[in-house]
């Protein structure tokens, strides 16, 4: 079924106006607030010159007007372009040239990195949150206006007039971008109508209902008193897929997303919220969020998660050993998907309980396993091939057709997308996931690719050369390492060079090891030996930091 997420939201809104929608510990909208701030907000971004088929970009951690932002631009016909919030400057900048950026949506907090790129797109209009942080990039926030001269505080949307259109866009766009294989971003195109129908099984069939054939019959189920009462608490963020996916799909229930408003995980936080408002679901990336939230959990015990009935994994491991303390909380499937930002899912290991486990990674609906000749694989057992997926796919990058044939092939007939995961098929269903053939590190559910942590090493002026890598690491999945020659007698130390790669990449990005050496072992073409190196890395003393 094709149709409109905001559509079905309005419908809802409609029906049970007093519902809660989105909750965090600031603020309660219910559908009815959820409703009339997006319709103000459509009206703001009307007013102030973003049109149709402009996009809007939000540069946030989660809150509640993250949702309502998203609501609004979709209303609106506009796209909604989440960013990485954690991005520096010059990461931000680039971003929003090649979305074209209409209009950006920020917190206070962030204000003095858009400060920073404010001058790339001086049309753009800048709508600014009072998260509570004192302004110090413009004018005193505290006499009541933005931190950034200019700006128009979210608030304005109090006084705008409501934008309804009639009929409301029966498509849109929604942009979320990913790291190129050198680091250097792109934005995957999403149909709001094929996302839409992309996301029917993992709305519906996850919870055992009958998928919909009509927006009259979402409604009906949205509405239904047997409809299983769905509560989730995305702890990932909303700039990645499963979070904001998994978050619009609950509003299409009529269910609740509880909130945690911070750019960092409180795991005590969330585990009060949880248990407040009577979470359902939790929305995690690996280990890196469930030992914590697991340990704030247990410490709360017995009362621990008593609602809990599921988790969604996705981004990064999650060991054996965090899935049977989950188990231990209750009654509690957890779902560990592999997906990408490209697509998918493609894989998605499942356990009810510690009897399951090791949970076996089985193929989702739509995903299959190719050859280099592009020929299926997928009953062949221990064949090696790609994983691929022929469900409900994105356009494809933005302005980059080359890389979008590439990447999203049409095989036998149907688009595929294959992101580069290599798998070993084990028969019945199930693969082993082998790696990508890229050298990305995955760390804390984040990708990092080595050529821009390189690139800023070097450009501090004691290093002469180096390479970096991942290490696997208990709770992160993976550590990113850094093997640095610097010039001799320096006294640069390990921790500086990750203070300086902090300056100029997220904070993620930096390096959690930093090896000195006085040069690096490359052949006369260049190259290095990765794989001894990294197992002579991760046999030195030591931990990550």
């Amino acid at each position: 079924m094709r149709g409109t997420y905001h559509e079905v939201w309005r419908r809802v809104a409609a029906a049970v106006p007093d519902r809660p929608a989105v909750v965090s510990s600031r603020a309660t909208l219910t559908y009815r607030d959820l409703d009339r701030d997006a319709a103000r907000l459509a009206g703001l971004l009307r007013e102030r010159g973003v049109g149709a088929g402009d996009t809007v970009a939000i540069y946030s951690h989660n809150s509640v007007e993250y949702l309502t932002v998203v609501f609004a631009a979709l209303t609106h016909g506009a796209a909604p372009v989440p960013l990485n919030f954690r991005y520096r400057a010059n990461e931000v900048q680039p971003l929003l040239e090649m979305v074209s950026a209409a209009a950006l949506v920020y917190p206070r907090s962030l204000a003095e990195v858009v400060a920073a790129v404010r001058d790339a797109r001086p049309e753009m209009l800048l709508l600014e949150i009072d998260d509570g942080a004192s302004g110090s990039a413009g004018r005193d926030s505290a006499a009541g206006g933005p931190a950034l001269s200019g700006a128009v505080p979210y608030t304005a949307l109090e006084s705008a007039a409501e934008h309804r259109p009639d009929p409301l866009p029966a498509d849109g766009d929604l942009l979320l971008c990913t790291g190129g294989t050198t680091g250097r971003p792109k934005a995957v195109v999403w149909s709001v109508a094929e996302l839409f129908a992309g996301q029917q099984y993992a709305t519906y069939g996850t919870l055992g209902l009958p998928l919909p054939g009509t927006l009259d019959q979402a409604v009906q189920i949205a509405l239904d008193p047997a409809t299983p009462r769905t509560v989730v608490l995305p702890l990932a963020p909303f700039m990645h897929g499963t979070a904001l996916f998994n978050s619009m799909n609950v509003l299409l229930l009529g269910g609740t997303v509880v909130v945690l408003d911070s750019s960092r995980l409180d795991p005590d936080e969330a585990v009060r919220l949880a248990r407040q408002e009577g979470v359902t679901r939790l929305i995690i990336a690996g280990d890196s969020v469930a030992r914590p939230v697991l340990d704030a959990a247990e410490r709360a015990h017995p009362a621990g998660l008593p609602a809990l009935t599921s988790v969604i994994s996705s981004g990064m491991r999650l060991s054996d050993e965090s899935k049977a303390r989950l188990h231990a909380l209750g009654t509690v499937t957890v779902s560990d998907f592999l997906a990408s930002t490209e697509g998918g899912p493609y894989a998605v290991a499942v356990s009810t309980g510690p009897q399951d486990l090791p949970a076996p990674l089985r193929l989702f609906p739509g995903a299959v396993v190719l050859d280099e000749h592009h020929a299926e694989i997928q009953d062949r057992p221990g064949a090696v091939g790609l994983l691929a997926f022929r469900g409900g796919l994105p356009t494809g990058y933005l302005g980059d057709p080359d890389r979008t044939a590439e990447t999203f092939p049409v095989v036998g007939g149907r688009r595929h997308v294959v992101p580069g995961d290599w798998v070993q098929v084990l028969g019945d269903g199930e693969v082993e996931l082998l790696g990508r053939g890229s050298a990305v590190v995955n760390s804390g559910g984040e990708k990092i690719y080595p050529a821009e942590v390189e690139e800023a090493l070097m450009t501090h002026p004691d290093v002469t050369d180096a390479v970096v890598f991942g290490i696997p690491d208990e709770r992160w999945g993976e550590a990113v390492t850094a093997v640095v020659a610097v010039v001799p007698g320096s006294s640069v130390t390990g921790a500086d060079l990750a203070a300086h790669v902090g300056t100029r990449l997220a904070g993620y990005k930096k390096p959690r090891r930093v090896v000195l050496r006085d040069r690096l072992e490359r052949s006369p073409t260049g190259k290095i030996d990765l794989r001894a190196l990294r197992a002579e890395v991760a046999n030195l003393p030591g931990r990550p930091a």
